[in-house]
């Protein structure tokens, strides 16, 4: 369902679905959070990058799945948002950077899962986004929290309420992609191998920093920084960078 491995620092998460289009059900989604917890507690990774295998990213949610839900009582529909927002948390909360290698179909659910990654890198034509929730008398509910946050909330509306479908250089043009690659595995490695080089105590003091201040107002955020920026001046990662740059 999903393979793992660790290259050069870089762990690598592919779902491995692709007779099902890497569709998302309870089973995969428990996969996913538990192969982050694996690379976040691995001293020797320093970033993650996630993929589909085949020529999907991730197609949402399993047709049988949905079948199943419909007849969900309250309680058990719950348990499963609880589940999947879980998942997404695990991702964006990570302190170490993720990467979305996305090189099919992203939609719904698994246009979701690339959001929450710290950096999106798309092939241009081939790699397709949307949420098409609403299309089927859903709504794009946990999705939407970390799309707003991407592109803000007059794009997100665009996407969410048109159900439109599009591809990575669209997605590029209005900041969902960060990168388009004609081999995005490859380049999402080229991407890992410089992010590896930096300090990964600061990278993971920036992450917290980010994902703390976007709550807050702005002397709360300047006081918060303020701090932040303090204690960062006496970390050892710190001490040596300034050391090495002094001396070149």
């Amino acid at each position: 369902m999903i393979s793992y491995q660790v290259k050069n620092s870089t762990a690598l998460i592919t779902l491995n679905r692709s007779e099902k289009r890497n569709a998302l059900n309870p089973e995969l989604v428990k996969a996913i959070k538990e192969k982050i917890e694996i690379a976040q507690a691995d001293v020797e990774v320093k970033s993650i990058i996630i993929t589909g295998a085949g020529k999907s990213f991730c197609a949402g949610a399993d047709l049988g799945y949905l079948n199943t839900i419909k007849d969900y009582s309250a309680i058990e529909n719950e348990n499963d948002s609880e589940s999947l927002a879980d998942m997404f948390l695990s991702i964006y909360n990570c302190s170490k950077p993720t990467i979305a290698a996305v090189n099919g179909a992203a939609i719904a659910g698994g246009c979701g899962l690339a959001s929450v990654c710290d950096f999106i890198v798309a092939h241009p034509e081939e790699s397709k986004f949307g949420y098409s929730e609403v299309k089927i008398g859903f709504i794009p509910a946990i999705v939407s929290i970390f799309l707003i946050k991407k592109i803000g909330e007059g794009r997100a509306k665009q996407l969410l309420l048109s159900g439109e479908i599009i591809n990575g250089t669209a997605a590029y043009k209005i900041g969902l992609v960060n990168y388009v690659a004609e081999n995005v595995v490859e380049s999402a490695f080229e991407l890992s191998e410089k992010l590896n080089t930096n300090s990964i105590e600061s990278m993971v003091m920036t992450k917290r920093m980010i994902n703390t201040i976007s709550n807050m107002d702005v002397k709360s955020a300047v006081d918060y920084c303020l701090r932040l920026n303090v204690l960062s001046r006496s970390t050892k990662d710190f001490e040596e960078g300034i050391k090495k740059f002094l001396n070149k």
